[in-house]
């Protein structure tokens, strides 16, 4: 079994042109294994959340390669890339994406109806997923009857439900109080320990604690990429 989920490759990113060309992201090589969860740090207007977008396959980069489960991003068609993204990524949005004409158990199990799950799978998939975020007595609400923490819990619980081999987490414990966030990164630290990997994306020193590596950028570069052995003289640093 091949133990490495996602790669980048000399990733560079670069918005706008001329004088107004700004690089969100230069050069960056990250490869994140199975079972590992990676937290991403560093200052606003650093990249985290472009590296995450370009990890998923939600842009493209302008120089570099993404490869996830071995398979580059770049050399495949749109229906493979969307079709990669349900079966094997899953996505925790600081505005959470929910659709608001959709129960809380029906925004879960969107993508796995999408990739052709029978319903009876797919919502026994997602009442699990939501008990698994103590949101099982709410499963049958809307976005707008549910506070913004119990929205974040939904969309963590959607990112999880099927067994994805990433999730890709941006501030997920945003909207949370902070038994609930604690919660949160426990079930996100046991689907890593259970086989997937995880980026997390957090301004944190205490959410970032959970992590087994901590990569820490600045002006779009990787300044410092520490295991947890290492870690503690990163986050004693990170506000430099």
């Amino acid at each position: 079994m091949n133990e490495e989920i996602l790669r980048l490759d000399g990733v560079t990113q670069e918005y706008g042109e001329g004088d107004l060309l700004v690089q969100a992201l230069q050069d960056v090589n990250l490869t994140v294994k199975r079972r590992e969860l990676v937290a991403i740090m560093g200052p606003s207007g650093s990249g985290k959340s472009t590296l995450l977008s370009i990890a998923g396959g939600l842009q493209v980069p302008a120089a570099g390669g993404v490869y996830i489960e071995g398979r580059r991003l770049g050399g495949m068609t749109d229906g493979e890339v969307a079709k990669l993204r349900r079966r094997s990524l899953g996505f925790v949005f600081q505005d959470f994406n929910l659709i608001p004409t959709l129960t809380a158990l029906e925004n879960v199990i969107l993508p796995l109806e999408l990739d052709g799950f029978r319903q009876r799978v797919a919502r026994r998939a997602g009442a699990e997923a939501l008990e698994s975020v103590g949101l099982s007595e709410r499963m049958h609400a809307y976005p707008d009857d549910l506070s913004g923490g119990q929205q974040q819990r939904v969309a963590i619980a959607r990112a999880v439900v099927g067994g994805r081999s990433l999730i890709l987490a941006d501030e997920p414990t945003g909207a949370l109080d902070s038994v609930t966030g604690e919660g949160v990164l426990r079930m996100l630290r046991g689907r890593v320990d259970a086989g997937a990997a995880a980026i997390l994306v957090t301004h944190e020193a205490r959410h970032a604690a959970w992590a087994d590596r901590i990569v820490f950028l600045r002006d779009g570069r990787v300044v410092d990429d520490s295991r947890r052995d290492g870690a503690e003289s990163l986050l004693s640093g990170s506000a430099r």
